[in-house]
């Protein structure tokens, strides 16, 4: 088994035709994730940011390439049921780092944040732990 980075992920799922290197690239990317590999956490949240950072693709088109990747069976995801708790957090409208943030806390009793916007989304679904504001 072969761990991967964000660059092959992004290689694989994005087919950057304005991007003589990426397009290059695409086909080892395209055998690499033919076998089994491994992906982290770190690539995972990574994958995102570059995702809509740097493709400046939207949330709508962002979901569905996790939903890929988590249903590949050759690849195993470090800690696969937080990333998919995340995406759910994901879809209900919390940021991508929020919502994993929020899914690797799930043996907490709380999540402590300043962020107004995120405990609102969070507790206004359900997500746990729950988002409280710490208190001084």
């Amino acid at each position: 088994m072969n761990a991967v980075d964000t660059n092959v992920l992004a290689r694989f799922f994005i087919n950057d035709e304005d991007d003589r290197e990426a397009a290059r690239q695409r086909p080892a990317a395209i055998a690499a994730l033919s076998g089994k590999v491994f992906v982290s956490m770190s690539v995972i949240l990574e994958f995102e940011w570059v995702m809509r950072g740097f493709y400046e693709l939207s949330r709508k088109d962002i979901q569905p390439v996790f939903e890929s990747l988590c249903g590949l069976e050759n690849v195993q995801i470090e800690n696969r049921g937080s990333v998919l708790a995340a995406l759910n957090g994901y879809q209900h409208g919390l940021d991508f780092a929020d919502a994993l943030h929020l899914a690797r806390a799930d043996s907490c009793d709380s999540f402590l944040s300043f962020d107004q916007r995120l405990k609102k989304r969070a507790n206004a679904v359900g997500l746990s732990p729950a988002v409280q504001t710490p208190k001084a």
